[in-house]
């Protein structure tokens, strides 16, 4: 699905990169029908590079790709990436399969695991085989809830292991320790991006796949009531995709990096009440406020420490939260107008 908002995302994105560097070029994106995936692809096509995509569609969206089918240099396989076989001599895999919303992986932990260790195990012996830089999507969440903020690379995290995000958090922990051996082992070129929370068009808002902003978005069109777990003064820090993107491409094509383990995010923090405020302002809904039970596991804080990133790939978000939310809740309003 493409439509003027993301066309102009992809175009601010694009304008950061020269496309002689990536013409022709080969991308393998994992997870490629999913809201960063999706991007990634769109906007690597847009630069000359040549993509193949591999989604089993668990929480990726075809509509996120259907634009791009009969596109030249895609290449799309409804394949599960744990089992995934590779002929092509790939430049660069960018490892992004997982399910990620906390309702979503915690029914299915299995599956959540194993694409973060089988799968990850699967996409380094292509990397090795290609000779390919391999990024990998980690997560803010294998620090747990830090006692550090905002939070380094450095800090080692408060993770149960047996918690009821645990699937996720030590699926993402233990993907980066096989990231880390295989640059020890092979001298692989791996990448690690720590991923704060990112919001923006193509994100989910259904069901168990609903995260706070379009959880809040769509609530707040609906005129109905906003649903917030516990008090609300949990805080968050929200990027918008633009920067998140952003941010993978240049970690992912910096050849002369090596490994590299940095957070991507935006450090400034705010409250999940000052959040669903600011959504109802921005779509002058007359929602009100209800509140449930704070879900086990879930972090009090999170705010990212972003100073490695900015010091070795000049990066830094550009879109405050408030331009952000403005273009989500655009796009939000049109689907829903498109639906209706």
């Amino acid at each position: 699905m493409i439509d003027p908002i993301i066309l102009e995302d992809i175009e601010i994105i694009c304008r950061e990169f020269d496309k002689e560097e990536f013409h022709g070029k080969l991308f393998l994106v994992t997870g490629g029908a999913g809201f960063i995936g999706s991007f990634l692809v769109d906007v690597l096509l847009n630069l000359e590079a040549k993509v193949d995509c591999i989604d089993n569609f668990s929480t990726g969206k075809l509509e996120n790709l259907s634009h791009l089918v009969r596109q030249h240099g895609f290449k799309l396989f409804n394949e599960d990436v744990c089992s995934f076989k590779g002929n092509a001599k790939y430049d660069y895999i960018l490892h992004m399969a997982s399910h990620v919303s906390p309702e979503e992986y915690q029914r299915c932990p299995i599956a959540t695991l194993q694409s973060n260790s089988l799968g990850s195990f699967a996409m380094l012996e292509l990397a090795r085989k290609s000779d390919a830089t391999i990024l990998f999507a980690s997560t803010s969440e294998i620090y747990g809830d830090p006692e550090v903020l905002p939070t380094p690379e450095s800090y080692a995290g408060c993770v149960d292991p047996v918690g009821a995000r645990s699937c996720y958090r030590e699926g993402k922990r233990f993907a980066e320790s096989l990231f880390t051996a295989y640059n020890k082992e092979y001298d692989l070129n791996a990448k690690i991006a720590r991923i704060f929370n990112t919001y923006g068009p193509r994100m989910r808002s259904d069901g168990c796949y609903a995260r706070v902003v379009p959880r809040f978005t769509t609530q707040a069109l609906a005129e109905a009531p906003l649903t917030i777990y516990g008090d609300g003064k949990q805080t968050r820090s929200f990027c918008y995709i633009t920067d998140t993107v952003n941010g993978l491409m240049l970690l992912a094509t910096d050849d002369e990096a090596g490994l590299e383990v940095v957070n991507i995010g935006n450090p400034v923090e705010i409250t999940i009440l000052e959040l669903a405020q600011k959504i109802i302002e921005l779509t002058k809904s007359k929602s009100k406020l209800t509140f449930c039970p704070m879900p086990e596991d879930d972090p009090k804080k999170r705010c990212p420490n972003t100073s490695k990133m900015e010091k070795l790939m000049g990066w830094k978000p550009k879109i405050s939260l408030e331009q952000g939310l403005k273009r989500t809740v655009k796009w939000f309003a049109r689907s829903q107008c498109k639906l209706s």
